[in-house]
């Protein structure tokens, strides 16, 4: 049975925030993203996260582009990687990774981390070794459209968030098949690879392994332009990182990124929005799922 994703629904599915909380108590994440020709993608994730409530965000970086992203991400820490010749994430990175990720709540892989053969390499490794939960976005799921067989070595919690065209190359058929059965394409690759499938689009579908599937009902096509993606992958690493089970953090970060794209929107209208408008428009979505009067 397909439900759908309304404001009473996600925000029954707000996770607890303390008053006595800190930093530890709202979880740490890592984002694996960028490279020489998508230092945005990272940036945007970064952000994304830290608009989610987590409490701490590192990103994994190219060596060569440290300076650079860091110079736009105020709140976020870094640890800059083995870099290809082509300033991207490479092979030799993975020990380096493995060994960050083995306290953090979440893993963020993939945004902007490009094509190249050595960051392919990196992906098939990295991601049946991941020692936490994990959210695989953009590249990281191109390099894993070569090679699904990795998904099956992973026993935590893996969620998967591919546009329509990603899709098609996660599962062989056409974007034109993926769309005309959104709802039944996601749940396949959900319960056949045992993982959290966020189908983006139009009425973004969440499909669990178990059978669960939800359909979201906010967003609108001025969210249709690049980086909206990187914003909802960090959003999602971030409430992972919190300690939602998947599919509830899945269900709560679309709605809320929709609901800022929403407000977007109505701001600066769908035609001129932007993905940053996205981050600034977050807190007033939060805002309004939690009831808080202005």
């Amino acid at each position: 049975m397909t439900m759908e994703i309304t404001l009473e629904s996600a925000r029954a599915l707000l996770p607890p925030r303390p008053k006595e909380g800190h930093k530890g108590t709202f979880g740490h994440v890592f984002i694996i993203a960028g490279s020489r020709e998508f230092t945005g993608a990272a940036k945007l994730t970064c952000h994304g996260a830290g608009r989610s409530g987590v409490g701490l965000v590192t990103l994994g970086v190219p060596f060569p582009l440290g300076d650079v992203v860091a110079a736009g991400l105020l709140e976020t820490m870094s640890l800059r990687l083995p870099a290809t010749e082509t300033e991207a994430v490479a092979q030799d990175a993975l020990e380096k990774a493995l060994r960050f990720s083995e306290d953090k709540q979440a893993v963020v892989l993939g945004p902007g981390m490009s094509r190249h053969e050595d960051t392919v390499a990196f992906v098939h490794d990295f991601v049946p070794a991941c020692p936490v939960p994990l959210v695989v976005d953009a590249d990281g799921l191109n390099g894993l459209s070569e090679n699904m067989a990795v998904l099956g070595d992973r026993t935590l919690p893996t969620m998967l968030t591919p546009h329509p065209g990603e899709m098609a190359r996660l599962t062989g058929l056409s974007t034109a098949e993926v769309q005309a059965d959104r709802s039944g394409t996601a749940s396949a690759l959900a319960r056949d690879r045992n993982v959290t499938v966020v189908l983006k689009g139009h009425r973004t579908v969440v499909a669990a392994p178990d059978g669960r599937v939800a359909v979201n009902t906010t967003g609108n096509n001025g969210m249709a332009s690049g980086g909206t993606g990187d914003v909802l992958a960090g959003l999602l690493g971030g409430l992972l990182a919190q300690g939602m089970e998947p599919f509830d953090a899945a269900c709560l970060g679309v709605f809320v990124h929709g609901l800022a794209g929403d407000q977007a929107a109505d701001s600066f209208t769908a035609r001129a929005m932007v993905a940053g408008d996205l981050l600034d428009m977050l807190p007033e979505a939060w805002i309004i799922l939690e009831g808080i009067d202005p």
